[in-house]
């Protein structure tokens, strides 16, 4: 029996050794494109920095017994000895990934709300209003309203609010490349808050596009548009141009 703590063990080590070389080299969800987005990259980055010898070890475990208890064709035993538990294992995997548990539930958990909802002020305000299947969005400061929207454009490098809502059904505001959602609510505004700070766009990295993220209808899967993060200057330009003509 021993033997077999030994062993398994050796294999636990080595599948938990490759996969935490190897799993940074994936790009899960692509560069983040806001500052928001970093924060929840590096939650994830833990996550798995933590969960990873937990499910290796359970492989590690399951896998072993499947092979080294296995049946033999030979073996006329109907049914194998009796396995008696051990209170010690039950209170170390407790304890440990009790610990693990409440860890991650205070950093990246609690510090991260924290901190995603630390500055609640912005320099850019745009309306998102939701509808089958398509994006309205307004910028109120400027008096620019898009409808039908097929690109949402943002300056670089500035908090963004987002009013989110809905004129018919539930709908998700979601940016991939800025790792944020938000239910878009008929009758309800909901508030987001982000900071764009890498210049892309759609044609570069699909991830920068507005999709709708809550089943809605038949156009669903239609229901999204390109987001184009660009200067502060550029920004500028294009209010310039939108704004309505003066009487």
């Amino acid at each position: 029996m021993r033997r077999d703590y030994v062993n398994v063990g050796v294999i636990w080590f080595t599948a938990t050794f490759l996969l935490e070389l190897i799993w940074p080299a994936i790009k899960f969800f692509g560069i983040p494109g806001s500052e928001e987005g970093l924060l929840i990259d590096e939650a994830f980055n833990i996550l798995m920095v933590l969960g990873i010898p937990v499910f290796t070890f359970v492989l590690s475990v399951l896998g072993y017994s499947f092979v080294r208890f296995r049946v033999h064709e030979d073996d006329t035993q109907t049914d194998g000895p009796p396995v008696r538990s051990s209170t010690t294992v039950y209170v170390v995997w407790l304890v440990v990934t009790g610990l693990l548990a409440l860890a991650v539930l205070i950093h990246p958990g609690i510090t991260g709300v924290f901190e995603l909802r630390s500055n609640p002020t912005a320099d850019l305000i745009v309306e998102v209003q939701a509808e089958k299947w398509n994006w309205t969005f307004s910028y109120p400061q400027y008096g620019i309203v898009v409808e039908k929207a097929d690109q949402l454009i943002l300056p670089v490098d500035t908090r963004v609010k987002f009013e989110v809502s809905s004129t018919d059904i539930l709908h998700s505001f979601w940016i991939p490349a800025f790792r944020m959602k938000m239910d878009a609510v008929p009758g309800q505004t909901n508030a987001l808050y982000t900071t764009p700070n890498v210049i892309s766009a759609f044609d570069d990295d699909s991830n920068f596009r507005v999709q709708c993220a809550e089943l809605c209808g038949t156009g669903h899967a239609r229901m999204r548009a390109e987001v184009v993060v660009i200067e502060i200057e550029e920004f500028e330009s294009w209010v310039a141009e939108m704004q309505p003509a003066s009487p």
